[in-house]
């Protein structure tokens, strides 16, 4: 019997997770189906698609933004890592009951460390954004000990507030982390920049100074468009 999933998010046209979900099932010899769904952004929209889905024999969904903290507030349990970044980017139905968990940290912190072979400790990170997909990658970017953290938004308050949970003081360690405007940064240099804004869902950048990159920093986005 194929078993169902889905990714959901508004934008999600750009989505390449149904022809990467297609290619791992192939691999893997499972037989699956897997599609974008498209939720609408008015209130309480989205969660009745994703019941809709499961009611239909949905297994798991992926979520992308706009939709991560909307996902993990209402779900029906929180692992721990959705429940440290207050966020969740899946949703599984198990024994009945919808369960998030957050897999852009541990996904993120691979990539960098283990792909591009950059190790993070005491290096100087910038991250750009304080929604859902910075929410998911703040704790484990503290776990792996940089030098600093610098939280960027276009609204500081939003940075700060996203700073000030006791669940991050207890691993912020020697870390200095610190909240600022994008209007804010011109006078520090980072190793590791990493864009968390959905800037990138438009084929935009964030407008930060060139100036920012150490030489050879990384450059990092977390998003992409068409």
């Amino acid at each position: 019997m194929t078993d169902k999933y889905a990714v959901i998010g508004n934008p999600i046209a750009h989505s390449k997770s149904p022809q990467i979900h297609a290619m791992f099932a192939q691999q893997t010899g499972q037989d699956i189906s897997y599609e974008a769904m498209l939720a609408p952004l008015g209130l309480g929209e989205f969660w009745s698609v994703v019941n809709n889905f499961f009611k239909q024999g949905g297994k798991g969904m992926n979520v992308t933004v706009p939709f991560k903290v909307e996902a993990f507030q209402n779900a029906d349990k929180q692992s721990p890592r959705a429940q440290h970044a207050q966020a969740a980017n899946t949703l599984t139905l198990i024994n009945g009951k919808l369960v998030t968990d957050n897999t852009d940290g541990v996904g993120l912190i691979r990539d960098i460390q283990i792909n591009r072979k950059i190790p993070l400790a005491d290096k100087r990170v910038l991250l750009l954004g304080a929604g859902g997909a910075a929410q998911g990658v703040l704790y484990p970017l503290l776990e792996q000990n940089p030098s600093l953290l610098h939280i960027a938004n276009r609204t500081k308050q939003k940075a700060v507030v996203f700073i000030t949970t006791p669940e991050l003081a207890e691993v912020m360690g020697s870390t200095l982390v610190q909240a600022k405007a994008f209007s804010e940064l011109h006078d520090q240099q980072y190793d590791i920049i990493v864009n968390a804004t959905s800037a990138g869902l438009m084929d935009e950048m964030p407008d930060i100074p060139k100036t920012l990159f150490a030489p050879g920093a990384l450059a990092y986005d977390m998003m992409y468009g068409r």
